[in-house]
């Protein structure tokens, strides 16, 4: 595949105007990819999904099987409209977008999609709560009961919860308990 191929491709593509700037839809960039490579394949995979957010790796390759480019996307259930119900299905997609972005497909402005754009700027202007990040959030019952379940397991545990949660779990954010549960579950 040549730059010049890529460039052709990107001319043809339909681009969505957001705040005076063009940006191509995922859609139009898969539609893309199987022109230049008709068995390329995208690949997905769920990273990690817990307490509402997950993300999300995709991966582009070409006609041989060799990754050409990779994108990731993270997500919040409930930050968006959409992302009531389909926050995993979203994060794959904006995933997708990404790393056909990285490939250059529909990136002649801008690696994010007009999805992602879009998304974000709907999200200007909220406070960090009200977008639903983990690190304004107060633990979840569900943490706070695993930390209080891992403290009993061992000393050397109970040590590293009173170092890192010195009020107690209840008093810690969901970003705070998911780094304690991280580290203890290693």
């Amino acid at each position: 595949m040549t730059f010049e191929q890529i460039k052709a491709v990107n001319n043809r593509i339909n681009k969505v105007d957001i705040k005076g700037k063009a940006y191509a839809q995922v859609n139009d960039r898969v539609m893309a990819f199987r022109e230049l490579y008709p068995e390329g394949g995208i690949h997905t995979e769920l990273i990690s999904n817990a307490d509402g957010v997950c993300v999300v790796q995709a991966s582009v390759s070409d006609d041989q099987g060799r990754i050409l480019a990779t994108g990731l996307a993270y997500e919040k259930e409930g930050s968006t409209y959409i992302n009531k119900t389909s926050y995993i299905e979203n994060c794959e997609t904006s995933a997708v977008g990404r790393a056909l972005g990285f490939l250059g497909i529909g990136a002649d402005d801008s690696i994010c999609s007009a999805e992602e754009l879009a998304n974000a700027v709907m999200n200007q202007g909220k406070s960090p709560a009200e977008r639903g990040e983990e690190a304004v959030k107060k633990a979840s019952e569900k943490q706070i009961a695993f930390i209080q379940k891992l403290y009993g397991q061992s000393l050397e545990n109970q040590a590293y919860i009173e170092e890192h949660a010195p009020g107690g779990p209840e008093r810690l954010t969901m970003a705070q308990a998911n780094a304690i549960i991280g580290a203890l579950k290693k």
